[in-house]
C-alpha cells in the first residue's frame, strides 16, 4: 500500500513539472514536492513480524514442585534462578524486567502475573480454573521446555487447590506484549510470546493467527518469539487464535485479546 501510494504522489509531482512554463508553475511544482514528501512521511509504516534472534537457552531447567495452600503458591525449581539477570538481557533489544528472572502465573484468561521469588501470595476465587505457570527469562521470553512449566485445571477453596489434574486438551495462553512500554529501546521491538500446550504448530494442521490492530493479521506455525515492529506509539491491540486447518479450535480460552501501549519518553518527544 505504501509503495502504490509513493508511485500515485510522485505522478502528480511530474504531471505538474511537465505542465510548467513559467516561474509560478515552477513554485508550485516545488509546493507540491513538498506536500508530496510530507504525504509520504505520514503514511504509518507497515507492521511487521519477525523472530527474535536466538536467546539464552535453559535446556535443563525445571519446576520440580509446585503448591498452592494457605493462599500461597511455592515453586522448587533447578537449573534455575528467580530475581537474575538472564546473561543476554543487555543485548536483547525489547523490554527486559530489572527485578530479574521470575514465573509467569496465568490464570484463565487473565493477563499473566509476573512473581520474583519462588514463594509468594497470590489470591483466587473459589470454583474451577485453567492455570498455566512457566519460568521466564529477565525480558519475559518463556522457557519452552515441558519441565519448565505446568498446566493445570485447577478446583480452588478457601486459598487452596482442592483438586487438580493436568489440563490434556489443545489449548493456548496469551503472554506478551502486556501492560506499558516505554521509550525507543522498549518500543522499536515488542516481543510477541504465547504458550501452546498438547499442541505442537505447523503439525496437523494447527497455527496460532496473531491479529495486529485488527488490521495485520500474521500465520504462526512455529513456536518461538517474536517481534512485532512499526507499532504506532498510543494504544494497540493483539488477538491470538489457536486455529487447526483454518478453522478456531473449539477450547477454552480462544481466541484472547490484549490491549498494550507504547509511549516515547519526553526526551526522545
Amino acid at each position: 500500500m505504501r509503495f502504490f501510494q509513493f508511485i500515485t504522489l510522485s505522478f502528480l509531482f511530474v504531471f505538474a513539472v511537465a505542465c510548467g512554463d513559467n516561474a509560478n508553475q515552477t513554485a508550485d511544482a516545488e509546493a507540491e514536492a513538498q506536500r508530496i514528501a510530507d504525504s509520504i512521511a505520514a503514511i504509518p509504516a507497515a507492521v511487521t513480524l519477525e523472530p527474535m534472534p536466538e536467546t539464552t537457552g535453559f535446556p535443563d531447567a525445571s519446576i520440580d514442585n509446585w503448591t498452592y495452600q494457605g493462599g500461597k503458591f511455592t515453586y522448587a525449581a533447578s537449573n534455575y534462578t528467580f530475581g537474575t539477570q538472564t546473561p543476554d538481557a543487555d543485548a536483547v533489544m525489547c523490554a527486559n524486567s530489572a527485578e530479574g528472572q521470575h514465573v509467569h502465573l496465568i490464570i484463565d484468561n487473565e493477563p499473566y502475573i509476573a512473581k520474583y521469588t519462588p514463594e509468594f501470595e497470590q489470591t483466587i476465587a473459589d470454583g474451577p480454573h485453567h492455570i498455566l505457570t512457566f519460568l521466564s527469562r529477565s525480558y519475559h521470553e518463556s522457557i519452552k521446555t515441558p519441565a519448565a512449566h505446568r498446566a493445570v485445571m485447577a478446583d480452588v477453596a478457601g486459598g487452596a487447590f482442592k483438586s487438580s489434574k493436568e489440563i490434556t486438551e489443545p489449548m493456548l495462553f496469551y503472554s506478551r506484549p502486556k501492560g506499558s512500554y516505554k521509550g525507543e529501546k522498549e518500543t522499536t521491538n515488542v516481543m510477541l510470546d504465547f504458550y501452546p500446550v498438547n499442541v505442537t504448530l505447523g503439525q496437523d494442521g494447527y497455527f496460532v493467527e496473531a491479529v495486529v490492530n485488527g488490521t495485520e493479521t500474521f500465520k504462526i506455525t512455529e513456536w518461538k518469539p517474536y517481534l512485532l515492529k512499526g507499532l504506532p506509539m498510543g494504544e494497540n491491540t493483539v488477538k491470538l487464535t489457536l486455529m487447526k486447518d483454518d478453522a478456531m479450535v473449539e477450547t477454552p480460552l480462544n481466541p484472547v485479546t490484549r490491549t498494550f501501549t507504547l509511549e516515547a519518553l519526553p526526551t526522545e518527544m
